[in-house]
């Protein structure tokens, strides 16, 4: 009698780009095909999933900054009980997994447990989204590179997990932040306090390379007031830098945008 062992299966890791369902990429559209289950963040736009099979079981894992969220170890779980069912399992992301999308948490996790992991890159809202208002996030003549950094620091008690704002403030890059809106007057004063001018052009954008885009222009001592005079909130990019002065905010009727 001839046995079987049981087909063990594979993740892929998707990035779904930064909301504009139109900015996935092709091979994101292929992975998603061949997917029997797909675990979904509330960032992925929802029109992505009509690349899914009509079969494949939709889950939703959301992890909102601010918001009640499903547990990392939990999504972890899940991903691996699927897989080791023998199915093909999606982990669909907003932005690139590998880009504050804890990506590389769960390729480790994967790994240790002998699961085949494959990255499917996506369009990473912090480049993506300045870029709908213009604004380039290095230009040659105004900055020497570009920083992406977290505003969120863990809050399990881990040391040395808040951003150093003051060698930031000095480093000449312009600065893109994510998941700062809930401590940007914070951020703002700990940038000015390490020696960034008050006057730096600064700009927040909420719901990016989406309809319902909305953006504030300002200067980093006054963007924290501008934006919550405008009412933004998250999920929004906050790009810091003479790069900023080239943003063209075009007056849509799905998209309020407002000079502070």
């Amino acid at each position: 009698m001839t046995t079987y062992a049981p087909r063990t299966g594979k993740v892929y890791l998707i990035g779904a780009g930064p909301g504009d369902p139109e900015l996935l990429t092709l091979k994101a559209v292929r992975a998603l095909g061949r997917c029997d289950v797909l675990l979904v963040d509330d960032l992925a736009d929802t029109a992505v999933l009509q690349h899914a099979r009509s079969d494949a079981r939709i889950v939703r894992v959301g992890k909102r900054g601010g918001c009640r969220s499903t547990p990392q170890a939990f999504i972890e779980r899940l991903m691996l009980r699927y897989a080791r069912a023998g199915f093909t399992v999606g982990r669909v992301k907003g932005g690139d997994p590998f880009v504050f999308g804890r990506g590389g948490e769960e390729m480790q996790t994967l790994r240790r447990a002998g699961i085949e992991c494959e990255v499917v890159s996506g369009l990473s809202a912090g480049i993506a989204v300045p870029a709908t208002l213009g604004v380039p996030v290095t230009h040659r003549d105004m900055a020497c590179g570009v920083t992406f950094v977290t505003g969120h620091a863990r809050e399990d008690g881990q040391p040395g997990r808040e951003p150093d704002w003051a060698a930031l403030a000095r480093c000449g890059t312009t600065l893109v932040i994510y998941m700062g809106m809930r401590k940007l007057a914070s951020i703002a004063e700990a940038l000015h306090v390490g020696g960034l001018a008050a006057d730096t052009p600064a700009c927040a954008i909420q719901n990016g390379t989406r309809d319902s885009q909305r953006a504030v222009i300002s200067t980093l001592r006054d963007l924290p007031q501008a934006v919550a005079n405008a009412k933004l909130g998250s999920p929004a990019i906050v790009v810091i830098g003479e790069v900023v002065n080239l943003a063209e905010v075009a007056e849509q009727a799905e998209a309020l945008s407002m000079r502070a």
